[in-house]
């Protein structure tokens, strides 16, 4: 009961900060499917026990080696910029615990995930095998350079923030699809970025809403 009581406040607070900022993002509601998404995966299970009272507040907690995962508003967000449908194929960088990506899978076809750090990338593929994300595919890897071979993708979203858009993954990303990626430096002004590609290959970039993010690294490992 407690667990339904706090996915109804998460959602309303999604709700309602949606509203908030809808003269930046130009949403001021997401898509049913992705607030279905968001209620139906179970925040607790990817949070550190210590953490677990906070699971369900609208915001980001720690998840160890100095990685967080993200408020729930700011899932939210980025999933729905995205515009996925039941036959998108989507690529995330920054697996984390898993959490975004089991909202993705909820929503696509197949997501490929990378993580770069070692631990975190096993436990998150435990994890979402053990609740039973069969469409999620992990890599342990650096996401910067994307996953070449599989490689075109409808949708990009980048959990970590990069001094510029990459362009692997400009490469990688499908006429007509879309990409969500925070840019900007560490510590300072971040802008969450949609990137669209039309079907020539133009690319165009639209700034959403100031962010925080950990960074992106980008040095091959």
């Amino acid at each position: 009961m407690a667990r339904k009581t706090n996915i109804k406040r998460m959602l309303k607070d999604i709700e309602n900060e949606a509203k908030f900022t809808a003269s930046y993002t130009g949403r001021e509601r997401f898509s049913d499917r992705v607030m279905q998404a968001m209620g139906d995966v179970v925040r607790d299970k990817f949070v550190d026990s210590v953490a677990e009272d906070y699971a369900y507040d609208n915001g980001p907690l720690p998840i160890g080696y100095g990685q967080t995962i993200s408020q729930p508003y700011i899932v939210a967000l980025m999933t729905d910029l995205l515009d996925l449908t039941e036959d998108s194929v989507v690529l995330e960088i920054g697996t984390g615990s898993g959490y975004q990506a089991a909202i993705l899978s909820k929503l696509a076809k197949t997501v490929y995930s990378i993580e770069r750090i070692p631990e975190l990338c096993e436990s998150a593929r435990a994890r979402l095998k053990m609740l039973g994300y069969d469409n999620v595919e992990t890599l342990c890897a650096n996401g910067y350079y994307g996953w070449e071979e599989k490689a075109p993708f409808d949708a990009i979203t980048v959990t970590a923030a990069a001094a510029h858009i990459p362009q692997a993954l400009i490469k990688q990303l499908k006429p007509g699809g879309r990409m969500v990626i925070p840019v900007g430096l560490p510590y300072m002004h971040q802008e969450l970025m949609l990137v669209t590609k039309d079907q020539q290959g133009n690319i165009t970039t639209d700034a959403i809403l100031g962010v925080a993010f950990v960074p992106l690294v980008t040095e091959k490992e």
